[in-house]
């Protein structure tokens, strides 16, 4: 057990849904989204150089490349974008165009050096419609999970065995085993079953001993759990909903973590900021998609 984080306000930006935060160790940067906000932002650690670009459509998740572009996923379509030049580089693949109830959520690279993304159904009675795709290096996608309501909390272990999500509305987290040569998946295994009280389970990373740490988007809260889905730590976060944690810094000992601002949140709330405090254990590594067959 460790002692409880202690978060200060790294950017008081009250974003509608901050999101998908990533760690660039090549520019020593933090990237992430604000899906209502259609925007994709970049800030330094200390809380400087405050950048963002806006796009059509919401933009939704994001990774790193081996090139140096960010990969992201927009509303229906995967794209790669060049923060450096500050515009879009290229379309890697559409996702479920033709559906106007859904759109993409959740995603991350994974070890197999595809980017994973799920997408949500997003309407007032939401039903088990989403799925978890795969897009390869070559921009193909393939379809690998189905029947769910929002697709969420992606992460992988140190040694990329072992794959982590969640189900944001079902309010599950499950396990696979990972073949990281192939992208297969297989093994699932049902780990945690929640409710609002103890935290929904949004945005996810893991850390170097293997632990899952979930936001727990309706419970002010960040929940680590083991890798067999015992919660062993609540950590209580200063708004009320955190969605996404990661690991940054040269050692990847700063737990940085987004928010959503609700409706109705109080003008001086820091609902929306994003947050940082000092890990008490380094994060696993993030991956790159390989983007090599498409630059």
């Amino acid at each position: 057990m460790y002692d409880k984080l202690t978060f200060n306000c790294l950017l008081d930006g009250r974003f509608g849904v901050a999101e998908s935060p990533v760690y660039d160790d090549r520019r020593d940067c933090l990237f992430f989204v604000d899906i209502p906000g259609r925007a994709l932002h970049r800030v330094c650690l200390d809380g400087a150089g405050h950048v963002w670009w806006t796009f059509d459509s919401e933009v939704c998740s994001i990774g790193l490349t081996r090139s140096g572009l960010l990969i992201a996923a927009l509303r229906d379509a995967v794209i790669l974008f060049d923060p450096d030049a500050g515009k879009t580089f290229r379309i890697v693949a559409g996702i479920e165009v033709e559906r106007t109830d859904t759109r993409l959520n959740d995603g991350k690279v994974g070890p197999d050096g595809a980017f994973w993304v799920g997408t949500m159904h997003e309407v007032a009675d939401r039903q088990p419609v989403a799925s978890l795709y795969r897009v390869t290096p070559s921009g193909a996608v393939e379809r690998k999970v189905d029947g769910l309501v929002c697709s969420n909390g992606i992460a992988w272990n140190t040694e990329g065995n072992l794959l982590f999500h969640s189900d944001s509305r079902a309010q599950w987290i499950d396990r696979w085993r990972f073949d990281a040569a192939t992208g297969v998946l297989f093994d699932r295994r049902r780990i945690a079953s929640l409710d609002e009280t103890t935290g929904r389970p949004d945005g996810a990373a893991v850390d170097s001993e293997g632990f899952y740490w979930s936001a727990g988007v309706s419970a002010g809260v960040l929940n680590r759990f083991s890798p067999d889905g015992e919660m062993v730590e609540s950590h209580p976060f200063p708004v009320s909903a955190p969605t996404m944690p990661c690991f940054a810094g040269p050692e990847l000992r700063a737990m940085i973590v987004t928010s959503l601002r609700p409706a109705g949140a109080p003008a001086d709330s820091l609902a929306g900021g994003i947050f940082v405090a000092q890990s008490p254990v380094a994060g696993a590594a993030v991956h790159r998609f390989d983007d090599s067959a498409l630059v």
